[in-house]
């Protein structure tokens, strides 16, 4: 990221990706992230610290990514009473993660959208449960809160909610529909109903107790978070890992890509009244989850990938059985393809619905699958390849429709594109260790993990406290970006088609409401 013309002085900060910490006043911090947007980058993640206790006042963390690497600015607060500029004027993404802050840390925006989003009278309204005298032990009475949602008015305009309790067995969430008949003009999402504590629980743990920790933000990506969380501890301590240890994560993370998609290839035929296809897919999953489970004794790969290394390596016996493996999925994935693509009422359903124009998610930070299925095509593991995807010559999926059609087209070419690499490291799997040992930390070490993981890249911001503790983890999930889009990609289209769209997104509540 060209800052240059700034003055602003920065230094390398620990990460895979090329990246550089700035520290900001407050016009510059304008002034990059205005740079940045017209130089096509995008804002990454947006948190604050409190470094009271180190006479710092309050820091507030803006990452931005481009072509070149990643930059990380800060700007400093000098007590709880000074406030930033509002940067969702230029990165809309940006007005629920200021939200956030303000609602953990206290750090204030200058911004006319005053309302809660982690909040929700869960603790009193002055206290602010990241600031270091926050006392989590505290108890208090539960109040209330009345959030104003912004309405639509007109003749024959209904308001339809929905949630956060919901029907099936999933996490809650609110939405509230302003439609008219049953097309949808407007959609707002109100979230943050399972906050628990994430980013507090970190401080309280050494940094080795913490991978656990990592690998259950969000279930379904556990590989991904383990290996952000295990990369930022590893650049902190200057570490190189084993080749076989990398190569295995990998294969992980592949082998989580393919569970993913299965699984809501079948919902989304489901979804769109083709039951056969969710009987199909979960057969599939399902049969990759136990073999999960027979090789890495977990069947989502929990406690697989720690700083260091991994836990389980694989025997001769256990990669053959993987090989056969992905040849019957491909075989399998290739004719369930043919299916859907040929079956009249499932195509008439997903076609033209949910569509986000690649203009819509340039605009709005849209990442991911959901991303490259707009035309942007944004990949970790094609812009910056770690090891070992540098030798895997990842073959990047993508199209331009930005519909509910196009979003299952690439899960189908990523799923079978996942099947070749799992096949290439299964061939090329180098012999080795498969952990090594962890050198002592050193403290106030700033360091950023990153991974493509199945629905988009995650982060995880870390800095190292004094022997081996936590002094701040930021974990980002993908979703932060791509919640927001699904309020415009729904515009216009009728109500019962949300749980069609909803699902070809297929966001994360857990690893959004941290």
């Amino acid at each position: 990221m060209n800052v240059s013309p700034l003055g602003i002085s920065s230094a390398t900060l620990a990460c895979t990706v090329p990246a550089q910490r700035c520290p900001v006043s407050s016009g510059q911090l304008l002034t990059a992230c205005r740079l940045a947007w017209e130089q096509g980058g995008q804002l990454v993640a947006l948190w604050s610290s409190d470094e009271r206790d180190r006479e710092r006042g309050f820091c507030l963390h803006v990452l931005l990514r481009d072509r070149e690497g990643l930059t990380l600015l800060d700007h400093t607060l000098p007590d709880g009473g000074a406030s930033y500029p509002d940067l969702s004027t230029i990165f809309p993404v940006a007005n629920r993660m200021q939200r956030a802050a303000f609602d953990l840390v206290g750090t204030q925006c200058d911004s006319d959208d005053a309302r809660p989003w982690t909040w929700q009278a869960a603790w009193p309204i002055d206290q602010f449960p990241l600031r270091r005298d926050f006392v989590a032990s505290a108890k208090w009475e539960p109040g209330e809160e009345d959030y104003p949602f912004v309405r639509v008015s007109g003749d024959g305009v209904h308001e339809i909610a929905v949630g956060p309790v919901h029907a099936g067995i999933i996490e809650p969430g609110h939405f509230r529909f302003q439609v008219v008949g049953e097309k949808v003009l407007r959609l707002e999402e109100r979230l943050s109903f399972t906050h628990k504590g994430i980013e507090k629980r970190f401080e309280t743990l050494s940094i080795a107790e913490a991978s656990r920790l990592a690998g259950r933000i969000s279930g379904d990506s556990t590989v991904a978070y383990a290996w952000a969380y295990a990369q930022a501890v590893e650049a902190i301590a200057g570490l190189e890992l084993s080749q076989r240890a990398t190569w295995l994560r990998a294969l992980c993370l592949e082998r989580e890509r393919v569970a993913n998609h299965l699984g809501d290839l079948g919902y989304l035929g489901n979804d769109g009244g083709f039951a056969f296809g969710l009987a199909q897919f979960s057969r599939l999953k399902e049969d990759l989850l136990r073999l999960n489970r027979r090789v890495f004794g977990h069947r989502l790969l929990m406690d697989v990938i720690v700083p260091g290394g991994v836990t389980h390596d694989l025997a001769p016996d256990s990669a053959a059985e993987m090989r056969s493996q992905c040849v019957a999925l491909d075989r399998e994935i290739r004719l369930l393809r043919d299916i859907y693509d040929d079956h009249a009422g499932l195509q008439d359903r997903i076609r033209n619905c949910g569509t986000v124009s690649n203009e819509l998610a340039a605009k709005l930070g849209l990442c991911g699958f959901a991303a490259r299925a707009s035309g942007v095509p944004d990949d970790l593991r094609c812009d910056f390849p770690l090891a070992p995807y540098e030798a895997l010559a990842v073959r990047r999926a993508g199209h331009r429709d930005g519909d509910v059609a196009a979003r299952v087209t690439v899960r189908f070419d990523e799923a079978l594109e996942s099947l070749r690499l799992i096949d290439v490291i299964l061939d090329a799997l180098p012999q080795g260790e498969i952990i090594t040992a962890l050198p002592a930390l050193r403290e106030f070490k700033p360091a950023l993990g990153c991974v493509e993981g199945w629905r988009g890249p995650v982060w995880v911001a870390l800095e190292s406290g004094p022997a081996d503790t936590i002094r701040r983890c930021h974990p980002h999930d993908p979703s932060w970006q791509n919640w927001p889009v699904i309020e415009h990609a729904v515009i216009g289209n009728i109500v019962p088609d949300f749980p069609l769209i909803n699902k070809s997104f297929n966001l994360s509540y857990s690893g959004h409401d941290l």
